[in-house]
């Protein structure tokens, strides 16, 4: 069996998360986008693409189990809306849209619910990960949040 190594992630598996107080999402930072009553959306400080969000509950939960039906139907009508404005703002031409759940299952952040959303291009994988120990992201997250956050703004969400 061949592995293909990537090791930027693992200072992203390796983030400390030690429930509300030091959990990473539930802190306000340079990478918030916006929220609604139930959810909040950031970029991906980590990124495994331009434009790649994070859609999480506010309550701070680690099991979509967890989720009450407020939550799940905010979450999905979030995801859906995110999906929307990278779609206006990027105009990428498909997404990878899921959740790891748990740790052995992928969560780098396992604590705490999120949703990933991945905007795709035809071409976008590359092996410069693997050979260069380098990312190629063509644009800074900075210029992007605000991008996103004006958008998002527009759609009515919260961006403070």
């Amino acid at each position: 069996m061949d592995n293909i190594w990537a090791p930027w992630r693992y200072s992203y598996i390796s983030m400390v998360d030690e429930g509300d107080d030091g959990c990473v999402f539930c802190k306000e930072d340079e990478f918030f986008i916006a929220r609604t009553q139930l959810c909040s959306i950031r970029l991906n400080k980590f990124p495994y693409n331009n434009g790649h969000l994070l859609i999480m509950p506010n309550r701070h939960i680690s099991d979509i189990s967890e989720l009450s039906q407020e939550e799940q139907l905010e979450l999905l009508r979030i995801i859906i809306l995110a999906k929307d404005v990278l779609k206006e703002a990027l105009s990428p031409e498909g997404f990878n849209i899921g959740l790891n759940l748990g740790r052995v299952a992928g969560a780098g952040i396992d604590r705490h619910l999120h949703f990933h959303i991945v905007p795709r291009w035809n071409g976008d994988t590359n092996f410069m990960p693997i050979l260069a120990d380098t990312k190629v992201i063509s644009q800074s997250l900075y210029e992007l949040r605000d991008i996103l956050k004006k958008r998002f703004s527009e759609k009515g969400l919260s961006t403070e």
